[in-house]
């Protein structure tokens, strides 16, 4: 158990230089629920809140809303899903402390699969993404690669590490729209309810901001 854990202490050590490398970084925090209701064997539902800051709590830089239809199948590896998100955006204007709201409605589609290699679980997510933002029409592609690392015996297996990394791709011109590098320490409180606490860095073109995140994970 030791061991594992002096490794994921490792890997969050050489995540965090390489967005404290970037010359123009902010530090926000990110507070985030994510649950799934189980409305059958094959069917579930997916809700989510997210609300996300400039700094420590406070500063609202986005409130974000999602929910969506998901069909399970191939025994419970793979996942389609129909979602909506509505997303509420306050941006700074330039040189100034001004804001300027933005509305955006988000329709999406997404495909998740899971594998299992050794005591490693890793999850992968492609989505497809049309977004009305105020009366700009725009599509994004995104995929999600994340791991999942035990810390503790199999009968226990309540603290885990958790890892991912993110690929936000636009159907415009200019492709790259941003990256998110995350990693974090988890901690299982029975079979429905986890909680978990890390770092993200969120890459752009030209800048780079970091939060701390914090997550709730509800199985219902």
């Amino acid at each position: 158990m030791k061991k594992k854990i002096k490794v994921a202490i490792l890997i969050l050590g050489l995540i965090f230089p390489i967005s404290a490398k970037s010359q123009d970084s902010d530090f926000g925090n990110w507070l985030i629920y994510i649950g799934n209701k189980k409305l059958s064997q094959k069917w579930n539902l997916h809700n989510e809140v997210q609300y996300r800051n400039y700094n420590t709590i406070g500063d609202l830089e986005q409130l974000l809303l999602r929910v969506g239809l998901g069909y399970t199948f191939n025994e419970s590896k793979n996942n389609v899903l129909l979602g909506y998100g509505y997303i509420l955006s306050e941006n700074y204007l330039d040189n100034n402390t001004d804001k300027v709201s933005v509305n955006e409605h988000r329709i999406f589609q997404q495909f998740t699969s899971k594998q299992k290699i050794g005591i490693v679980s890793l999850n992968h997510r492609y989505r497809f993404e049309q977004r009305f933002v105020q009366s700009d029409f725009k599509m994004r592609l995104r995929y999600f690669l994340g791991l999942n690392i035990p810390l503790t015996k199999k009968e226990n297996n309540k603290l885990y590490f958790s890892a991912y990394n993110e690929i936000f791709l636009n159907t415009e011109p200019a492709v790259f729209d941003r990256n998110r590098l995350y990693g974090g320490i988890g901690y299982r409180i029975n079979k429905n309810i986890r909680l978990e606490a890390g770092y993200m860095n969120q890459f752009f073109e030209k800048n780079s901001s970091d939060q701390i995140n914090i997550v709730t994970f509800v199985n219902f």
